[in-house]
């Protein structure tokens, strides 16, 4: 029988908690909202494991102002751990595969907690390895709720499919939200197949891409792997941070929850 997929919550004084897929069904308290103030700012960045120097300085200069951060192969170092809950309400990470000390997977930091979480995981065909995936959703001011897809997309697999079955789940789970959407990470589309699966998902979505004109992006056969797509939201600012400490470069993007209606 297959292991039931899961996140684990870390919150600052509590602990460490085991979510599995499902709606949590609880009044909201004060302030359980983005704080987002007209903006809200997302971090988006394959981390590489901290396997790198200054990963954490980076987090700190970039991450602390961000009310989202959405993190790819993050490794559940005790500083990794700490920098989350001593900046964020909540921290959720699936762990797609367990390392030696420290599980590593996509984690989502969010200055509020979610009302929603669903972690998948898919397995990597050619080395049997898992790649992840979460979904939360948190409250804005405005009343709406904001859908957040955090992926690492399959990446060794012959042709799409396996690819396109990962993005299944999240297709579902997108066209039954009535709200605002972010779906980012890194997709690993370094192929013509692949990229167009992922357009095509993406208008199947009415999701938008976030355009960066200075993109410094990590490309491989020349294709972009990160990407930042949206639904019923303006974006202020877009910008990619040049830096050493990983093989990826983060996403910073600003959105206006409230600049957009929705569509339907």
């Amino acid at each position: 029988m297959p292991k039931r997929t899961y996140a684990m919550r870390y919150v600052a004084g509590q602990p460490v908690e085991r979510i599995f897929p499902g709606a949590i069904n609880q009044p909201l308290p004060p302030g359980a909202a983005l704080p987002t103030a007209g903006a809200l700012r997302v971090m988006v960045w394959n981390i590489f494991k901290q396997q790198r120097a200054d990963w954490l300085s980076v987090l700190k200069n970039y991450g602390k102002d961000a009310q989202l951060v959405l993190l790819q192969e993050a490794q559940t170092t005790p500083e990794l751990v700490s920098f989350a809950t001593a900046n964020y309400l909540a921290a959720d990470q699936v762990p797609a595969f367990a390392l030696p000390q420290h599980p590593s997977g996509v984690m989502t930091l969010a200055a509020a907690h979610p009302v929603y979480c669903c972690p998948l995981r898919e397995r990597e065909p050619l080395l049997r390895l898992a790649k992840s995936a979460l979904i939360t959703v948190y409250p804005l001011f405005n009343g709406q709720l904001l859908m957040v897809v955090n992926i690492h997309a399959v990446n060794f697999s012959l042709g799409v499919d396996i690819y396109s079955k990962q993005l299944g789940p999240i297709g579902e789970q997108i066209a039954s939200h009535h709200g605002p959407v972010i779906m980012a990470g890194d997709f690993n589309a370094w192929s013509r197949k692949r990229i167009n699966a992922l357009y095509q998902f993406a208008s199947d979505m009415a999701l938008r891409e976030v355009n960066f004109t200075d993109d410094h992006r990590r490309k491989a056969f020349g294709r972009p792997l990160d990407f930042v797509f949206y639904r019923n939201m303006g974006v202020a600012e877009a910008s990619v941070l040049v830096t050493s400490a990983s093989d990826h470069n983060p996403l910073l993007v600003e959105f206006h929850p409230e600049a957009d209606k929705p569509h339907w």
